[in-house]
């Protein structure tokens, strides 16, 4: 009985943690979309009230028609969120306050809606997807038109290229799908009624996109894409039931394939049944067999291109893995609802039907119910650049023959030489000990065939009548039948464990292939490097050279290769152009510039193209290792393209933090820079006027006003140039053994003048161990702190200044009293134009950079510098007071026995 499928199971398990998803589909605007959704969310409402479930519209456009306004009356309006936009303000969606209100159903229109710059996300399904994740039931609205699978096909049938797109996978979540569809001729009859465009407008759509050819084709396009979605619950459902198919609702077709010359036309053939029966999904399977020898190079060559022509026309690939071919197809077709299996029909031998051992025999009787469609072998489809099979090859495969020959002549030597010491021994165990051996050196098939081998020379040789066929004794009839039936089984199984263990190291092998890709790629800083681990992974995997292209400008040049950048001829980079432009495979092995020696295919990332990758061309190259190099390629990809955007993300925090830095600058300059501009200018002005009439004290205080002021600019500039400095990397400490307490001295006078009513209070030890600094910017960075210190200290309020040291470092320790600095800005007070609170010095209020560049200063000299507030008082008087640390290290460590 078939059981529920675990992967459908835990994807139910995912689902029922979310919110539920619907989605109204219609074939263009106008159509009704949105009246329907109103519509409903209206009887939902006068359903919810009595169990106290709300339904609120997050956002709609009614695009002005009355009728859909009016369906609006007695339904709760989420506010919109005003943004500001290049001068203009545009209303969006508020997602937090949807989050916040967490209503039972929320109905939020224009599913592919792109939102404002500014918004938490770029479209508005992204919007959906947090909703639901947030366990909020959302409804909403979409036109076939903007799904992306179809944008290419719209723009050849209408001409206008959609650009507001939701990808297919965002329609996927969708729990309920519901078509509101009306015909084009009722359509184009609303729109020359005014109900969709204004009449102007809809007068050009009517001759544009709203023709009637125009709307047939996106109706129908609509229609399927409901019912390819109902197909998917459908089958969903059955695999969760454990509900054997197929049932034949919708047609699902599979087409099964091998390593023999019929895979393309059986591929070819699928694509034509899924064409007529209305582009009915389709999947191309292959079946790895672990109880049969791997398949020859040629034969995976065949299947990989099956695997990609099936792909490149449309359909799927799966590769199925189980020792019943057969069962694993059937198996496969039921879970899946096929309901149309495609095989090819060789000339097989009767030996082979009347044992049962017939593909299509097998399939026929266990199909159960799903039709089975035979293409008969015709000519060989032969390609002009499939190498042919080397006769080494062949002969390597049949060198098993004569070793397991070997091994039996061996068993044969120790049998002879036990059974002429040691009359009665049981020889029969030493030839069955060489089937073994051969079962797990050399496979199945030369197991059996050691087997063989080994009955006939423990007849001949070693059972009485010895030298002959027969068998003398009846006893030993049963003997030799026994000896045969253990020789068959053991030589089965072990071949079938050997065969077994060696496709599991392959699968591993890849698997560790693909672990170590991913994380080395994953790694990669940019492109360039991400190309150049590419290019290793793919060399290291198929044996030979691989190069990495990128695009540079309208161009792709190579960027990485392994072992090393190769020089490509001239036809080699045309196929690598070919591969760029086209997006298909060229070179060796392809139907374009065969003759070359390279392999050249496009890496398509998730959002576009990010470069070509080439391998050059080896016969030794398998099919397993042929799709695992594709599958790095499709890694490779995803890793360029994230190398790319998170070199643009960098670019962009780089602008961005660069725009703000000149925006605050920009209003420094404009505030800080033109007040005491204005001061010293008000100043000289009143001087030069009226100087004469002057009161001596009134003229040496506006004097001293300028002089401050222009000291005060001073500052402002010094700052900004040390500001420059650091920010352009110019900073070069001149270092030399220096005493701390000379420095703090020499910086404690300099903003004696600066300290009005505040006692500054030093505290240095008597001795104090040397440092290695430059004394000008250590001098530069305690005045900077010290007068941070006084702007933001009221009067009266003590501002001390200390020095100590431990074992490495010596420590300068700077306190006021000031308010304080919230804990919350700590870790953002060293920024700069970094402001806490307006200080209590107003005429000395700085630029926001000092402690910034005493930060750069410190750092830039080996040190260290943090802040701690608050320091003083406790919760009854208050918390106040900030201390900022220096902590530089030591030329020479003090021992910790003289501390």
């Amino acid at each position: 009985m078939p059981r529920p499928d675990p992967d459908a199971l835990l994807a139910q398990t995912r689902r029922s943690a979310r919110g539920r998803l619907k989605v109204y589909l219609g074939m263009s605007p106008g159509v009704g979309k949105t009246y329907e959704m109103l519509t409903a969310g209206r009887r939902r409402q006068r359903e919810g009230d009595a169990e106290g479930k709300t339904v609120l519209v997050g956002v709609v456009e009614t695009h002005g028609r009355v009728e859909t306004e009016a369906l609006l009356d007695g339904l709760e309006v989420l506010p919109r969120r005003p943004i500001e936009h290049r001068g203009r303000q545009l209303m969006e969606f508020d997602l937090d306050a949807a989050l916040a209100r967490r209503p039972s159903l929320l109905l939020v229109d224009e599913y592919a809606h792109s939102n404002a710059p500014g918004s938490r996300h770029p479209k508005r399904w992204q919007d959906v997807e947090e909703l639901l994740a947030a366990g909020i039931n959302v409804w909403t609205t979409l036109n076939v038109q903007h799904l992306d699978s179809l944008v290419d096909v719209v723009w050849k049938i209408t001409g206008v290229r959609v650009r507001e797109t939701v990808p297919d996978s965002a329609l996927s979540l969708a729990d309920d799908i519901e078509l509101v569809d009306i015909t084009p001729d009722e359509l184009r009859e609303r729109l020359d009624a005014g109900k969709v465009y204004v009449p102007e407008t809809a007068r050009l759509a009517a001759t544009s996109f709203f023709k009637p050819e125009n709307l047939t084709a996106l109706r129908e396009m609509a229609l399927r894409r409901v019912a390819q979605t109902v197909d998917d619950q459908m089958v969903g459902a059955m695999q969760r039931q454990g509900i054997a198919g197929p049932w034949a609702a919708g047609e699902r077709i599979l087409v099964l394939v091998a390593g023999d010359p019929m895979a393309s036309a059986l591929v070819r053939a699928g694509r034509r049944l899924s064409d007529l029966m209305m582009d009915a999904p389709w999947t191309v399977a292959t079946v790895e067999q672990p109880n049969r020898p791997a398949t020859t190079p040629q034969a995976g060559r065949r299947i990989g291109e099956a695997l990609k022509l099936a792909e490149q026309l449309g359909g799927s690939s799966v590769v199925l893995t189980g020792d019943d071919l057969p069962g694993a197809v059937v198996d496969f077709a039921q879970r899946n609802n096929v309901t149309q299996i495609v095989i090819g029909k060789s000339r097989e031998s009767r030996w082979k039907v009347l044992c049962g051992r017939s593909l299509a025999q097998a399939l026929l009787q266990r199909s159960g119910g799903a039709a089975v469609h035979f293409v008969a072998e015709s000519a060989p489809e032969t390609s002009t650049h499939e190498p042919p099979v080397k006769p080494r090859r062949v002969a390597r495969a049949w060198l098993a023959y004569p070793a397991s020959a070997a091994m039996v002549a061996v068993a044969a030597g120790i049998a002879a030489l036990l059974d002429s010491y040691a009359a009665g021994a049981d020889l029969a165990m030493i030839f069955l000990a060489s089937v073994l051996l051969s079962g797990l050196l050399l496979g199945l098939r030369p197991a059996l065939a050691a087997g063989a081998l080994a009955v006939v020379t423990y007849n001949f040789f070693f059972l009485e009548p010895r030298f002959s066929m027969s068998i003398g004794h009846p006893a030993d009839v049963l003997t030799f039948i026994i000896f045969i039936a253990v020789a068959a089984v053991t030589g089965w199984l072990t071949g079938q464990v050997r065969d077994q263990a060696s496709l599991v190291a392959r699968r591993a092998a890849a698997v560790t292939a693909l672990l170590a890709a991913s994380r080395r790629l994953s790694a990669a800083p940019n492109r360039v490097e991400a190309a150049r681990a590419l290019a290793e992974q793919i060399s290291a995997t198929a044996g030979a050279d691989a190069v990495v292209l990128l695009a540079e400008g309208d161009e792709i040049a190579p960027v990485a290769g392994a072992p090393t950048i190769p020089i490509l001829s001239t036809a080699a980079m045309t196929a690598a152009r070919w591969a760029w432009e086209k997006g298909e495979a060229a070179g060796a092995g392809t139907g374009t510039l065969p003759q070359i020696g390279w392999t050249f295919r496009l890496l398509q990332g998730v959002r576009g193209k990010a470069g070509v990758a080439g391998v050059e061309a080896k016969d030794t190259l398998t099919g397993d290792d042929e799709r695992l190099v594709l599958a790095l390629l499709d890694q490779g990809a995803v890793a360029l393209e994230r190398a790319e955007l998170a070199a643009a993300a960098v670019e962009t925090e780089s602008l961005r933090r660069s725009d703000r830095l000149r925006s605050a600058l920009m209003n420094s300059i404009s505030h800080d820079l033109r007040t005491p501009l204005s001061t010293v200018l008000g100043a000289a002005t009143t001087l030069i006027d009226f100087g004469k009439s002057l009161k001596p004290d009134v003229r040496a205080d506006l004097l001293l006003s300028i002089r401050e002021e222009a000291e005060r600019l001073n500052r402002y500039v010094g700052d900004l140039l040390d500001m420059t400095r650091l920010e352009g990397g110019a900073l070069a400490p001149r270092t030399e053994l220096t005493d701390v307490r000379d420095v703090l001295g020499a910086a404690a006078d300099r903003v004696a003048r600066r300290l009005d009513a505040r006692p500054l209070e030093r505290d240095f030890p008597s001795e104090l161990s040397l440092v290695d600094v430059d004394p000008g910017l250590l001098e530069q960075a305690v005045v900077n702190i010290l007068e941070n210190a006084i702007a933001y200290s009221p009067d009266g309020a003590r501002i001390e200044l200390a020095a100590y040291e431990d074992r490495s470092n010596v420590v300068i320790s700077i306190e006021d009293e000031g308010k304080g600095i919230p804990t919350a800005d700590l870790e953002r007070v060293f920024e700069k134009f970094r402001r806490v609170e307006e200080s209590s010095d107003r005429s000395g209020k700085s630029v926001g950079l000092g402690l910034s560049i005493s930060k750069g200063f410190v750092e830039a000299m080996g040190g260290r510098i943090a802040a701690a507030s608050p320091i003083h008082g406790d919760a009854a008087s208050g918390l106040r007071g900030t201390r900022v640390l220096i902590s530089l290290p030591k030329a020479t460590p003090t021992h910790h026995l003289l501390m």
